[in-house]
């Protein structure tokens, strides 16, 4: 079973950075299209980035905005999401999630997903 276990959140002022990391276990690692996602309180889930398995790397503009970069590193079984120059929009629970698909930006076509860790951006 596929489980992966994100890290890295925490509460920050805004224009601060934070990196989060996510550590895949239980597959084969570069099998997998990894995504990172998300949720804020009252709202769905929404797309962040995803990065392939040879790494080419895919953003949702209007979030990253230039300020967030994902990054695998496929000998450790970890992708990262470098997010620099927070704002208070930037607050919510971030998920990763696993998938084969080429649907990236689709949180119903990934199969496994983290518990997700908590970024608070205060102004």
């Amino acid at each position: 079973q596929v489980q992966l276990v994100e890290s890295g959140g925490g509460l920050v002022q805004a224009g601060d950075s934070l990196r989060l990391s996510c550590a895949v276990t239980g597959g084969t690692f570069s099998r997998y299209i990894l995504g990172w996602f998300r949720q804020a309180p009252g709202k769905e889930r929404e797309y962040v980035a995803a990065i392939t398995r040879n790494g080419g790397s895919a953003y949702a503009t209007d979030i990253a905005k230039g300020r967030f970069t994902i990054s695998r590193d496929n000998a450790k079984n970890t992708v990262h999401l470098q997010m620099n120059n927070l704002e208070p929009e930037d607050t919510a629970v971030y998920y990763c999630g696993a998938t084969t698909s080429s649907y990236l930006g689709s949180p119903s076509h990934y199969d496994y997903w983290g518990q997700g860790t908590q970024v608070t951006v205060s102004s």
